[in-house]
């Protein structure tokens, strides 16, 4: 059985993001990048299913820039890149049809625990909803999406990441999977949020209350 992991590469959580001057998107000029912290718990838990014998291979796919191959290149596997903008992410859905294209399988979301039972071809998904938390089996091949509670992440050593550099990196267009990537939504202007203002401290339960009550009147 072969994994196919869907990776987003995203500006690196230790970088503030900052508003282009022209607020017309986000400067992700020179700016590092990473994969997407959900994206490394889902490549993780494929490495630990190839590992114990539950799948053959494990494929990582992303949609960028030529770039975004270097994300690709942390994992010792072979990867599959969709040559297109920076992001796609707004009401097209675009990314959605590119996966769609390439996969059309029953989903698991939101998963906390995966079981996968190789002879039948089933995975046993846990996952926590707002009642408690909910099992599902599935057929295979799947679409299986990640929670935080799944797993830690490894870290990859500087020696495997060199290593990893030189894997073959499969490209294909988005005119390949017959996705029109044309937008149909209008950037007017984008700011940075408002800077919070600084904090106080209050010096009795009956101060708070009081601020609450006519300061931010929520009570």
């Amino acid at each position: 059985m072969k994994i196919l992991v869907a990776v987003k590469r995203v500006v690196d959580y230790a970088v503030k993001v900052r508003v282009r001057p022209d607020r017309t998107g986000v400067d992700t000029a020179s700016v590092k990048m990473s994969m997407n912290p959900f994206c490394e718990i889902a490549v993780e838990e494929a490495l630990r299913l190839r590992e114990a014998g539950a799948a053959s291979e494990v494929v990582a796919a992303t949609v960028g820039p030529a770039q975004a191959a270097d994300t690709l290149a942390l994992q010792e596997n072979p990867g599959l890149l969709i040559l297109g903008k920076q992001a796609i992410d707004d009401d097209c859905n675009q990314t959605g049809q590119m996966l769609a294209a390439l996969l059309n399988w029953p989903q698991g979301t939101f998963a906390s625990k995966v079981i996968i039972d190789k002879d039948k071809q089933r995975a046993t998904v846990e996952r926590e909803v707002d009642g408690g938390t909910e099992t599902i089996c599935l057929d295979l091949p799947a679409v299986i999406t990640t929670d935080l509670r799944l797993n830690q992440p490894r870290y990859a050593t500087l020696p495997n990441i060199m290593k990893a550099k030189s894997k073959v990196i499969k490209k294909v267009t988005p005119a390949d999977l017959n996705v029109d990537v044309r937008s149909d939504m209008e950037v007017l202007r984008v700011d940075e949020p408002p800077k919070r203002k600084a904090g106080v401290i209050l010096s009795s339960v009956d101060e708070l209350l009081d601020k609450l009550k006519n300061e931010a009147r929520v009570l």
